[in-house]
């Protein structure tokens, strides 16, 4: 159905404008309050014949107010569920190709480069269909794979190709009349019970090889990449710090460095230098530390003016800052004066000046506190601090210490220690113990080489979703990979749904439950397999067993090595069932009317251009 609505207008005369087109104080009550400035107009007697409206012939319009709305497409019910499942099915063959550890590459090519890709999210990016209804159901696909990196940092295929499931299905089960709403009531119960079995069933990581496990299927089965981001968790530790750059050479190695993280991230998106990856990066930055509030920006100019002789960075960390400064400082960045950027003190009461005292110590700067007495507004370059690399995100802050600094940093987790041995309380021990590992963690960096620029930005993806996945493990714990979690959770559902009295929600059990069969498939396929074989096979074994697609075989996964993160599995089921819901539940999509451009040659018979 194609919706066009009409133009309208209003014209009415504005009395007082003056020369230089601005309104006087009566012009503006008059548009204003615009029955009283219509009383004002000059009205002729309505017999008269001057038109059917009233008003003069020789009224002149000095003033038109247009409202205009574009033409619009607009789609019900089965038609527009079904233009959505379209762009749905496009992206998810897409990104379906490359799950497991036989899946292909996809090359994106766009007008500066041309990337072989095997990491789901870039492929949903970078995704725009032509047809707008069609587009936005690839867009709210693509959401899910935004959410679910968001969230786990890994498992974005296994979420599209979830949803997509869902969707097939349900569409196929309002086709019949069954009610939307308590379909999706039902497939989200199912979903929420299956989490916490989900939960319930999972492992926590013991040691490196289960650290080198996950990593390296995450990286698509590249032993490799499972040792580095092994050998970085085991150097760092659980609370430590891994980054990903660029090598000079061919090689990939890993480097580790004295650093700290807090959770704390920048105060405003102005100060982002990397666009890309939503972040601040600093090298070699001046570090200001404070516990007192910065209300203005004369407290801070002499700092900023040595900073700005200096040609460095500066990093404040301060307990807050007015807006003033903030955009005094935003101002100076997009003029190319000064780098700078101001996050928050971490911490909280008690624990947050201690915590101010190791970052002081971590960059080799004098606390400016104000129980000791400092003004802010004789602070010199020699008590601000250093650090070698500063990365800030929008939730956290990464601060990567000079080597001038070890002793120092050395010095002082000697003493926590041996005030941690004499501490009786339990809260403090823990507080004190957070310290410590906060400055002992320290940060490792994987420099990751290749041969070409292509080969350089696949590896960085695989060892960057290597990383998150490690890290989500270590949160929630492991499951069985290769999607036979899916499949032994979809065993549960007969007992979930012994409780619904509703018809529809169990077809909405049933949809996830047919919906949790599809990521095993789709390995399988991507290894040559049939999917419908190895799915019964998996049923038929326990929680631990399942198909590796590497070797072919049916076999204990944990003991192997094939596991998934807990909370990537999680992540990926529950964002798919939200989307799934949203598109069942659709019953309208409006779009702008795609014009047709004119041709600019007249339309000759027999001619066709």
């Amino acid at each position: 159905m194609d919706v066009c609505a009409g133009v309208v207008q209003v014209a009415f005369r504005v009395h007082g404008m003056g020369s230089n087109g601005m309104f006087h104080r009566n012009s503006l009550n008059a548009f204003l309050h615009p029955h009283a400035a219509f009383s004002q107009l000059p009205f002729r007697n309505l017999t008269q014949d001057h038109g059917a409206c009233g008003f003069h012939r020789n009224l002149h319009m000095k003033h038109k107010l247009v409202v205009r709305a574009g033409p619009k497409k607009i789609l019900f019910d089965t038609k527009c569920r079904k233009a959505l499942q379209v762009g749905v099915d496009k992206l998810a063959d897409a990104v379906s190709v490359t799950l497991g550890p036989k899946g292909r590459n996809v090359i994106l090519s766009d007008e500066h480069s041309l990337k072989v890709i095997n990491d789901g999210t870039i492929i949903a990016e970078a995704i725009e269909l032509l047809d707008p209804i069609e587009n936005i159901g690839a867009t709210l696909v693509r959401e899910v794979a935004s959410k679910v990196n968001g969230e786990a940092g890994d498992g974005t295929t296994t979420a599209i190709i979830l949803a997509r499931e869902m969707i097939k299905s349900g569409l196929l089960a309002v086709a019949y009349d069954i009610n939307t709403i308590s379909l999706k009531r039902g497939m989200d119960m199912t979903v929420k019970e299956l989490v916490k079995i989900l939960t319930e069933r999972s492992s926590p990581v013991q040691g490196r090889d289960d650290i080198k496990a996950v990593a390296s299927i995450s990286a698509g089965n590249d032993d490799f990449i499972g040792d580095l981001i092994a050998e970085a968790m085991v150097k760092t530790g659980p609370d430590g710090v891994i980054n990903i750059e660029q090598s000079r050479t061919s090689e990939t190695s890993i480097l580790i460095e004295e650093g700290m993280k807090f959770d704390k991230g920048y105060l405003s998106e102005a100060f982002v230098t990397n666009e890309e990856n939503g972040i601040l990066e600093f090298e070699n930055a001046k570090v200001l530390v404070t516990d007192q509030k910065i209300l203005s920006a004369k407290e801070i100019t002499p700092v900023l003016e040595k900073v700005i002789q200096l040609g460095v960075p500066l990093l404040i960390i301060a307990e807050d800052i007015t807006r003033q400064v903030t955009q005094t400082l935003v101002m100076n960045k997009r003029k190319g004066i000064l780098k700078a950027a101001v996050v928050r003190c971490p911490g909280i009461l008690l624990g947050k000046k201690a915590l101010l005292q190791d970052i002081a110590i971590l960059t080799g700067a004098d606390f400016i506190c104000q129980d000791f007495g400092l003004d802010l507004s004789d602070v010199s370059s020699d008590q601000l601090g250093v650090a070698r690399k500063v990365i800030i995100s929008k939730k956290s802050t990464t601060i990567v210490a000079d080597p001038s600094t070890k002793l120092e940093v050395q010095a002082r987790v000697s003493q926590m220690k041996k005030d941690l041995a004499e501490m009786d309380s339990k809260a403090l021990r823990q507080r004190l113990s957070e310290r410590i590992a906060k400055l002992t963690g320290g940060v490792a960096v994987i420099k990751v080489g290749g041969n070409t620029e292509v080969e350089i930005e696949d590896r960085k993806l695989r060892v960057e979703d290597a990383k998150n996945a490690t890290f989500s493990a270590m949160k929630e714990g492991l499951v069985p990979g290769g999607g036979a979690a899916f499949i032994h959770l979809s065993k549960e559902i007969p007992v979930i749904t012994s409780s619904f009295e509703d018809p529809d929600e169990r077809i909405g059990a049933e949809i996830v439950k047919k919906a949790l069969r599809a990521p095993a498939k789709t390995i399988a396929a991507n290894a040559g397999v049939d999917g419908d074989f190895v799915v019964e096979n998996i049923e038929a074994s326990d929680w631990r067993h399942g198909y590796n697609a590497m070797t072919g075989r049916f076999e204990d996964l944990i003991d192997v090595g094939v596991v998934d993160p807990c909370r990537v599995t999680r992540s990926a089921l529950e964002n798919a069932v939200s989307v799934a819901g949203l598109i069942l539940t659709t019953q309208a999509v409006l779009v702008e009317k795609i014009r047709k451009p004119k041709s600019l040659v007249h339309d000759i018979p027999g001619i066709t251009c």
